[in-house]
C-alpha cells in the first residue's frame, strides 16, 4: 500500500507579510513552519503504515527552505520525500499549485491513497485537496474524521458534516482531506531526526515533471487578487488589573456603570455593594 501526503509550508500567523502590488504572500521573509493541519493527515497516513504495512511519500512545492517541512516528515515517520522547487513555480493559485502538485504524483505512480490536511493556515481555501483529485480524476472525500476500514479496493471512512457524522464507502485510489479529529500528532522521534538528516530528497523542477508553463506560476493562475485590505480594530477596550480590594471596586464599578450606560442590566433595580 502506497500512501502519499501532499504538505505545505507556511508563515507563523503573527508573521505574515504581503506584496500589495502582486497580492502574493512575501515568504522569503516570514518565519515558516509545517501547516499545522497537514499533521493530522501526516499522522494518519503513520497510522495506516503500522495496520497495512504501507509506505508513505511526502511531496512540498516551496522554496529551497521548505525543505525543512519535508525531514520533518520523515523524522516524524515517513518514508521518502520529493521537494518541487522552481522560479516558475511563484505565485501559484490553488489551481496552479493542484496542477503541479498532480503532476509529481503522476510522476511517482498514482498512490493507493491521498491523504491532504482539510486547508493551509496562509490561504485557508481548503481548495487544493479537491483540485487534485480532479487533476487525478480520483474520488475525493472531504472532512474525514476517522478511517474504519481499507480492504482491497474500497475503504470505509466518517466525515464531518453540520449535522453530525456522515459514514461513507470509496472505491481506490481515492484521496481524502481530514480534520483534526482524525488523528493524534506525532512527536519526530530521535532516530527518526536521525534518519531525516541523512535522508537524500528527490527536488524536481517545471521540467522534471513537464510542467506545461501556461498553467504555472503568477501568469498561469486564474486567481487574481485585486485589492488587499489590513483589518482595522475598531474597538477599544479598557484594561482595569485588580491587584487588592481598592482595585477590585474600581474594576466592578467600572463594569456596572458601562452596563448601566448599555441598557443591559435587568429591568426593577440592579445593586452593588
Amino acid at each position: 500500500m502506497h500512501i502519499i501526503v501532499p504538505i505545505k509550508q507556511v508563515p507563523q500567523t503573527s508573521d505574515v507579510q504581503m506584496d500589495r502590488q502582486t497580492g502574493t504572500m512575501i515568504r522569503s521573509s516570514s518565519a515558516s513552519i509545517l501547516n499545522p493541519l497537514d499533521l493530522y493527515a501526516i499522522s494518519a497516513a503513520l497510522e495506516l503504515k503500522d495496520r497495512y504495512q504501507a509506505r508513505v511519500s511526502v511531496i512540498t512545492m516551496g522554496p529551497a527552505n521548505a525543505v525543512k517541512v519535508l525531514k520533518e516528515a520523515i523524522a516524524m515517520g515517513c518514508d521518502d520525500a520529493v521537494h518541487l522547487t522552481d522560479r516558475a513555480f511563484g505565485g501559484s493559485d490553488t489551481w496552479a499549485t493542484s496542477y503541479i502538485l498532480s503532476l509529481a504524483v503522476k510522476k511517482l505512480g498514482i498512490p493507493d491513497l491521498i491523504l491532504a490536511g482539510e486547508r493551509a493556515t496562509d490561504g485557508d481555501t481548503a481548495q487544493v485537496g479537491p483540485a487534485l483529485a480532479s487533476w487525478l480524476d480520483l474520488p475525493a472525500v472531504t472532512y474525514v474524521s476517522k478511517i474504519e476500514t481499507v480492504d482491497g479496493d474500497t475503504l470505509i471512512a466518517e466525515r464531518l458534516i453540520e449535522e453530525g457524522y456522515q459514514r461513507v464507502k470509496t472505491s481506490l485510489p481515492a484521496l481524502l482531506t481530514v480534520v483534526k479529529e482524525i488523528s493524534s500528532v506525532r512527536l519526530p522521534t530521535l532516530s527518526g531526526k536521525k534518519r531525516a538528516m541523512a535522508s537524500s530528497i528527490a527536488v524536481w523542477d517545471a521540467q522534471a515533471i513537464q510542467a506545461d508553463s501556461r498553467y504555472i506560476g503568477l501568469k498561469g493562475s486564474p486567481t487574481k487578487v485585486v485589492k488587499i485590505d489590513v483589518p482595522k480594530v475598531s474597538r477599544n477596550c479598557i484594561l482595569t488589573k485588580v491587584e487588592d480590594d481598592v482595585s477590585l471596586k474600581k474594576g466592578v464599578d467600572q463594569l456596572m456603570a458601562f452596563l448601566e450606560e448599555k441598557d443591559l442590566l435587568p429591568k426593577g433595580g440592579a445593586h452593588h455593594g
